[in-house]
């Protein structure tokens, strides 16, 4: 999911290749922090749906994520991410938890009540 996400910034297909190779996660991150490529130049209005894309395909690719997440019921997801105010809670605990409320989507989608969770 990472790779993905990461090579899905930007439009330079050699750098994609290069992070699409990256053997961890971690790697791929930091390949895709790099500003030395440009971003693509609707990076802030597509990224949102291009970590729906890439959660989707997690979950309905992979079981045992899958059962993890419909476990959770009805219950608030929140990314405990206290250096992302975007993605995650933020240091404060009020970031906006974008992966929190795409996860939710995900599971209401998963559990067939797609109305829950979408915000």
């Amino acid at each position: 999911m990472e790779h993905y996400f990461q090579a899905m910034k930007f439009h330079d297909a050699d750098h994609r290749e290069r992070i699409r190779r990256s053997h961890k996660p971690k790697a791929a991150k930091s390949l895709g922090m790099t500003r030395a490529i440009p971003l693509r130049a609707d990076w802030e209005e597509v990224k949102d749906d291009i970590m729906l894309t890439a959660v989707r395909c997690k979950f309905q690719t992979h079981a045992a994520p899958r059962q993890l997440l419909l476990s959770t019921g009805e219950a608030p997801l929140i990314e405990n991410a206290p250096m992302d105010a975007y993605w995650g809670c933020g240091p404060d605990g009020r970031g906006f938890n974008k992966l929190g409320q795409i996860l939710m989507t995900v599971r209401s989608e998963l559990s067939g009540n797609a109305s829950v969770g979408n915000s």
